[in-house]
């Protein structure tokens, strides 16, 4: 049997492949994607079963169900939903370009970058009444900001006639060390109450998720997606090596850095919203790699699919496993992501 199907659009002037294992998985992820949006949207004090979630958001759920759908829960589910995405698209993208499997935004310091920004953002404009002297609506720019600047520094730090994987991971590391200990003098120095608050945003959270946030995340997330869409042909030529890259045509330097722009905005975006949330870039590629091979066609949708599952089980967990108590999504990725790893090193050690 073919592995592959070919598709022919316009008499041959669009024409691609489809992996047939590959669509298979993406399939039953998205089902898997679509039980765990509706489940975790009926999950909570008040309890609503998938169907009755289903009639509500068609507009024929009770005045109470849409109460609590619309404006309590849907908002923070639909932000787990586009940072689950957006942080495993851009490690997918990290670890194509860099060609290494630990690479991710947590890891080169781009998560890091954003962190500072906000905690600097907090320690800055806050009064001696614990009170913020500018609108809180500019903290997700600042968290934007933190991000961008460190990419740059990490890519031109690494640039000798070129940007080479191994300089990009170990500038990007030692970045990520200078930022978390800029974030810790910053809690140490600023406000207690504001130290408190930017723990729980550092860890990574969608608790104050609203409608306004979502109107910008969701446009934002989507563009972003197709852009990396777009530019995947070339992560799969960045894997071939410089030399190799570069032999078959492909503007080596010009891709990388736009991929990592992409990736920055990405990881910009999810951060500014959600916090640090962690291991979501790491572990949703290996997972995707697992299943579909390293082919970035079929690797960054279906990393896309497992991260949006990790953040929304995470927020799930985290809402109802200890109630009233509401823990941060960001505790429950790194619960599920060290096991995992554990588990990679036990497997390749017997190998």
């Amino acid at each position: 049997m073919k592995s592959y199907q070919s598709f022919r659009i316009g008499k041959g002037f669009i024409s691609f492949l489809i992996d047939k294992k590959a669509l298979t998985v993406f399939s039953v992820l998205l089902l898997v994607t679509a039980f765990t949006f509706l489940f975790s949207t009926g999950m909570g004090d008040m309890r609503i079963g998938p169907i009755q979630v289903l009639k509500t958001l068609a507009g024929y759920g009770t005045e109470m169900d849409e109460l609590v759908i619309q404006s309590f829960r849907l908002p923070r589910i639909l932000i787990a939903l586009m940072v689950g995405i957006s942080l495993a698209v851009a490690g997918g993208i990290l670890q194509g370009i860099i060609r290494n499997p630990l690479a991710s935004p947590d890891i080169i310091g781009i998560t890091g970058g954003a962190s500072v920004a906000v905690v600097m953002f907090l320690a800055i404009f806050s009064d001696k009444n614990n009170s913020l002297t500018v609108p809180i609506q500019w903290m997700p720019v600042a968290a934007f900001i933190g991000a961008t600047v460190i990419a740059l520094l990490v890519y031109f730090l690494s640039w000798r006639g070129g940007s080479s994987s191994i300089r990009l991971v170990l500038v990007g590391i030692g970045l990520s060390m200078l930022a978390q200990s800029l974030t810790t003098l910053l809690m140490i120095k600023g406000p207690i109450y504001r130290a408190a608050q930017a723990n729980i945003w550092i860890t990574g959270t969608v608790y104050s998720a609203t409608w306004d946030q979502v109107k910008i995340m969701v446009p934002v997330t989507i563009v972003l997606v197709i852009i990396s869409f777009i530019f995947v042909r070339n992560v799969n030529i960045q894997e071939l090596g410089d030399e190799l890259a570069a032999g078959v045509g492909s503007a080596v330097q010009r891709n990388r850095f736009i991929l990592l722009l992409i990736a920055t905005a990405l990881t910009g975006s999810a951060v500014a919203f959600a916090g640090g949330i962690g291991f979501v870039g790491l572990i949703a590629p290996h997972i995707a790699r697992r299943l579909v091979g390293s082919s970035f066609g079929a690797l960054l949708p279906v990393s896309a699919l497992l991260g949006a599952v990790l953040v929304m089980a995470a927020d799930l967990i985290g809402r109802t496993l200890f109630a009233p108590l509401e823990i941060p999504a960001g505790v429950f990725t790194a619960a599920i992501g060290a096991p995992y790893f554990i588990y990679l090193l036990y497997r390749s050690r017997n190998n």
